[in-house]
């Protein structure tokens, strides 16, 4: 597996203009200000099943409400027609760094021009983090990974939004069938 790891120096390199929402969709971008573990991992499994996002299905309840207690980890989710269709989840680091640990579109929404827009609006919400959390520092610089087993448009549209490669890193993994969103659904895209 190929994992390569991203940096968007400046939030100057995103496009001058935000990518418009598709036209014809009832979408609304919102934070989940009071989110739980059980829709946290809900949106990890929905998203991730089909990728092989399988680092966090042992997770506990506890393991989820820690790391969403964390001053600054924000989720955003996109709803179509009352219906979630994807998410951002952002994360902080030391000295200003900002990760977009988590990014990705439900299946029934991809392909419908969805995703260059919410990446664009999570990346402007990674810049201006420090704004609804006083206690952390300016955001200096957005941080991603991404791997060969992600979304076959996922590199090119971190590239389209400003991202440069870091490094690269190649790991043996060993990689069964999607668990789908939920273990054992084997739910696939093709």
């Amino acid at each position: 597996m190929t994992i390569w790891h991203l940096e968007q120096p400046s939030a100057s390199v995103l496009p001058g203009e935000p990518v418009p929402a598709p036209a014809g969709l009832d979408l609304a971008v919102v934070r989940a200000e009071a989110i739980g573990p059980e829709f946290a991992r809900f949106l990890y499994t929905a998203v991730g099943g089909v990728w092989n996002w399988t680092d966090r299905l042992g997770w506990s309840h506890a393991d989820w409400e820690k790391w969403l207690a964390v001053e600054g980890t924000e989720t955003w989710v996109a709803w179509v027609g009352g219906s979630p269709a994807g998410y951002v989840q952002l994360a902080p680091h030391d000295e200003g760094v900002v990760e977009v640990v988590y990014f990705g579109l439900l299946p029934a929404f991809i392909g419908r021009g969805l995703g260059g827009h919410l990446l664009d609006l999570g990346l402007r919400r990674a810049w201006d983090l420090a704004e609804r959390h006083p206690a952390l520092p300016a955001t200096r610089k957005v941080i991603v990974e991404t791997c060969s087993l992600d979304g076959p448009a996922a590199l090119r549209n971190y590239h389209a939004r400003g991202f440069a490669l870091a490094r690269t890193e190649t790991v043996d993994k060993l990689v069964g069938e999607a668990p789908g969103p939920w273990p054992g659904s084997g739910f696939s895209l093709g």
